[in-house]
């Protein structure tokens, strides 16, 4: 690991840290530290990052804005590649935009907005990055990212780039072809967008906005939606009904404003919020025989 840190260094890839607790990099505020945690401040220095990541045989993950994700109290083994500046290049073409996969997907949906360009506006108040958000293809009122992506640029484990087309990503509710068979980075992500009326489309964003504020606790930090929805069933309101909302383990609560989330009250370690999911898995297949599935990527040393 020393030889690999000196190397990064020496080619200047970005930000190269060791050991570097992952609470500060998740939008719950909760990771043990990873070994290794690289920015790369371009895609060509990602590119560079991974070569010397497989050439050292040293395992890895991506992050982005560390939304979806809880991270183990004992943190990460290997290195963590977060994509930020550096990798949030923007791109409009009359309709079509380009954009890099570490770009703030809720600043990505207001810019285009305010172009008058509609397709986007499900994305406001979704708190990840373009590159989180194709990877698991996120959604949210009625609409998602398999319905606006024409094609994505992945980063794969083997040092090959390639360009997936919407069929090639096979997604599906919440999920795309990178967690299931292929993993990868998404470097770059090509959307079509539909040309609108500005304040139409501005208006339908800032409801989806106040809708989040007034309905999701993010006024805590919190992981985001921490069950997939049970269809035809809604993993909040199921939650709610079997009495659950403000049942706490340690520093984590499920919140009393949306059933699906779970926050951390001010010291919450993993471990509490692991406990909080298998107490909610197991009361809701009690009371309903319905297996409940995490849509929260659960990730680190166990």
């Amino acid at each position: 690991m020393k030889e690999l840190i000196k190397k990064l260094k020496e080619l200047n890839v970005g930000k190269v840290k060791e050991n570097e607790p992952l609470a500060n990099h998740t939008t719950i505020k909760i990771g043990g530290p990873a070994d290794l945690f690289i920015e790369p401040s371009s895609i060509d220095n990602l590119i560079k990052t991974m070569d010397l990541i497989r050439e050292y045989n040293v395992k890895w993950r991506a992050i982005g804005r560390g939304s979806n994700l809880l991270v183990s109290d004992k943190g990460i083994e290997g290195a963590v590649i977060k994509l930020g500046p550096g990798l949030d290049g923007l791109e409009v073409n009359d309709t079509v935009v380009k954009v890099g996969g570490g770009h703030s997907l809720v600043s990505l949906a207001t810019m285009i907005s305010r172009k008058g360009l509609s397709g986007l506006e499900f994305a406001g108040g979704i708190p990840g990055s373009v590159g989180g958000a194709v990877y698991m293809n996120a959604g949210a009122h009625g609409s998602d990212i398999s319905n606006i992506l024409v094609k994505a640029h992945i980063l794969f484990e083997d040092g090959t780039m390639e360009w997936l087309t919407n069929d090639e990503m096979e997604f599906s509710y919440r999920t795309s072809v990178l967690q299931k068979k292929r993993p990868g980075i998404v470097v770059e992500a090509v959307f079509q967008l539909e040309k609108g009326e500005k304040e139409e489309i501005l208006s339908v964003l800032q409801k989806n906005k106040d809708y989040r504020k007034e309905t999701q606790p993010w006024n805590f930090p919190c992981a985001g939606s921490i069950f997939r929805n049970p269809l035809p069933h809604y993993a909040g309101k199921l939650i709610e009904s079997a009495g659950l909302k403000g049942h706490s383990i340690g520093g984590a609560m499920i919140s009393e404003m949306h059933g699906n989330f779970i926050v951390n009250t001010g010291n919450a370690k993993a471990d509490d919020v692991l406990s909080l999911i298998q107490h909610i898995k197991d009361t809701i297949y009690n009371l309903y025989q319905i297996k409940m599935e995490t849509e929260v990527e659960i990730i680190g040393r166990k």
